[in-house]
């Protein structure tokens, strides 16, 4: 599973980032986590609102923190 935060590295970004890990942690599954800060990437995969969260390519969540359990459901599906 290829996983990607899109946001500048604000808090709210960071505790998205950080919600993630342990929601795959506890689901134990092996993912590769990358934290896109770049703007102009961030707006060419169509992210006008930080944080958001991206499973696999695809735009799952934007402009809110997710918490663990919010990951997790999202992650299951």
């Amino acid at each position: 599973m290829n996983v990607k935060i899109l946001g500048g590295g604000c808090a709210k970004c960071n505790l998205l980032e950080k919600n993630t890990v342990t929601a795959l942690n506890e689901l134990n599954i092996q993912a590769d986590v990358e934290h896109v800060t770049d703007f102009t990437k961030i707006a060419a995969y169509g992210v006008m609102s930080t944080p958001a969260l991206m499973l696999d390519d695809k735009v799952v969540s934007m402009g809110r923190v997710l918490t663990v359990d919010d990951v997790k459901k999202i992650v299951s599906k």
